[in-house]
């Protein structure tokens, strides 16, 4: 699996960064204009916390991450 980002130009969407394999098969998911959402007291915190992580570097690369979910199935 890959996640890319891309922009709609001429009706079209274009991928930054690597392009995809020929016939690809992609789901597109878009924000819907000012989409807003709630979350509780204590989500809050834990997204907050997470941001503060990844502002200090503290990420998980996509191999990890992918490594990490295979060894759970």
């Amino acid at each position: 699996m890959k996640v890319a980002t891309g922009k709609v130009v001429g009706g079209k969407v274009v991928v930054e960064g690597d392009p995809l394999v020929e016939g690809a098969v992609v789901t597109v998911v878009t924000r819907d204009g000012d989409e807003t959402f709630e979350v509780s007291a204590e989500e809050e915190e834990a997204l907050l916390a997470a941001i503060r992580e990844a502002d200090r570097g503290e990420l998980v690369t996509w191999d990890e991450l992918r490594n990490r979910l295979r060894k759970t199935e």
